[in-house]
């Protein structure tokens, strides 16, 4: 029996109306933003939790992985899950989980609870980041779709960025575990809102694939495992039967998901523009997630910076992609994402580049100005593709596209956090080969992005 939805919004109206449409996309936009941030908020803490709880540098790698790795593994599932029992159901539940599991982290006592506390977190993430792209489809009329599909990016990328300078200013008056302390009462906040202004979605009258479900989060998680396993250097015969299971998984699922609603919805990248903007998400993503990994132990540990300085150096990226991202989001309603993206990932890869030339003797200017450079491109390309990546799947499919789009961010972010990891295993001083690695990463979204120019054209 499927719930009405609260407050007397329909199933079929195109949008809630404007008082509880302001509600509803207040509850998403702030569950997005501490969903999102916990993927890099530890990151300028990781040298503080390793001593704190006598870990290597290389191991509190896993602080942000294990977040990481649940939460893509169940992302493309609970997407899924949300088309038969609904959205709402599922949002509402991750964020129960995830406020739950913040208390979970912060009393956590060493690197093995700690970790597993942050499997549960990202297991509710994906609760809320699998199906809040579908959810916005029945907050906004459809004429204002694409402008909140690309707010919604924003909020996304501005918030990932934004993580290191909110722990740099938690550091300064608290210990770690205010990190995650912090997450309860905004995330009873948006709860009590959620319940009662989130709308309900019509649902599928299939049942649900159980078993396609968890072929496919074994394949996700053995795909990052094995990514992972070559980051923390565990040999290349772990390497080679990690990346053996994985294909066989792959194929299973394959063969048995279903033809009508896959769980693995790699019909979509059948679509050129789709699948162009998957692959521009995936390498930016990881771009950044591995100059933000590597940037605290790079500012502190190098440089001699403290937690507070250096958290308040990093603002000057989140501050760029989010004054950015609001003109991209509107020039991408004149201007083709493949070409917005392109100019802005190649801005970042210079950026990044840029960053090789600080040393001690380097202002505090200079080195805000450099990250403001690189915030600056990753403004201009995040919004557009987003818009693009959803806009180029059928209206049927938002809910494969959406798992997509957060699949290929997770995705990219392990990829780039392992490459920080074999870089501190393999380097004493890895900070110029994580930033040349970023940098290919970055200039190969960029030509990936630019490749799109040709199907926005047949388009137009």
């Amino acid at each position: 029996m499927q719930v009405q939805p609260p407050n007397g919004a329909h199933e079929d109206a195109d949008g809630l109306p404007p008082d509880q449409r302001i509600l509803a996309i207040a509850t998403v936009v702030l569950a997005v933003v501490i969903a999102v941030m916990d993927g890099s908020i530890a990151n300028l803490a990781l040298p503080s939790i390793a001593a704190d709880l006598k870990a290597t540098d290389a191991d509190a790698i896993w602080i942000i992985n294990s977040y990481q790795i649940a939460m893509a593994v169940c992302l493309l599932p609970l997407a899924s899950l949300g088309e038969v029992i609904g959205y709402r159901r599922v949002y509402l539940t991750g964020l129960v989980l995830f406020t739950l599991s913040s208390l979970a982290c912060a009393v956590s006592a060493d690197m093995l609870q700690l970790s597993l506390a942050r499997v549960m977190q990202g297991l509710g993430a994906a609760g809320i980041l699998s199906v809040n792209t579908a959810l916005i489809r029945f907050i906004y009329p459809t004429r204002l779709l694409g402008r909140a599909i690309g707010y919604n990016a924003l909020v996304a990328g501005a918030s990932t960025a934004l993580g290191p300078t909110v722990a740099g200013f938690i550091l300064h008056f608290a210990s770690w575990h205010w990190l995650f302390l912090i997450n309860i009462p905004l995330g009873l906040v948006s709860l009590l809102i959620g319940w009662k202004a989130l709308p309900t979605n019509p649902l599928s009258n299939r049942k649900y694939d159980m078993k396609s479900a968890l072929v496919c989060m074994l394949f996700i998680g053995l795909l990052l495992y094995t990514v992972d396993a070559v980051g923390h250097v565990q040999g290349w015969g772990v390497v080679l039967v990690c990346a053996l299971a994985t294909a066989a998984s792959l194929f299973v699922l394959l063969k048995l998901q279903s033809t009508h609603a896959p769980m693995l919805p790699l019909d979509l990248l059948r679509i050129p523009l789709f699948a162009l903007s998957i692959g521009t998400s995936f390498c930016s993503f990881a771009a950044q997630m591995a100059t933000f990994v590597m940037l605290p132990f790079m500012l502190q540990n190098h440089l001699g910076m403290s937690a507070a300085r250096a958290g308040l150096l990093l603002t000057a990226w989140p501050i760029a992609v989010a004054l950015t991202g609001v003109v991209a989001g509107k020039l991408s309603d004149r201007m083709s994402s493949g070409l917005l993206g392109g100019i802005g990932l190649g801005i970042m890869c210079v950026g990044l580049l840029s960053l090789l030339s600080i040393d001690r003797a380097t202002s505090d200017g200079t080195i805000g100005l450099l990250f403001a450079v690189c915030g600056l491109g990753f403004g201009l390309f995040q919004s557009p593709n987003n818009r693009t990546l959803i806009s180029s799947a059928p209206r049927s499919r938002t809910g494969g596209a959406s798992g997509m789009l957060g699949t290929a961010r997770l995705t990219g972010q392990t990829l780039g956090a392992s490459v920080v990891a074999l870089m501190l295993t393999l380097y004493a001083q890895p900070y110029a080969m994580v930033l040349w690695c970023a940098a290919v990463l970055a200039g190969a979204a960029c030509v990936v992005s630019l490749s799109r120019l040709r199907y926005h054209a047949r388009a137009a």
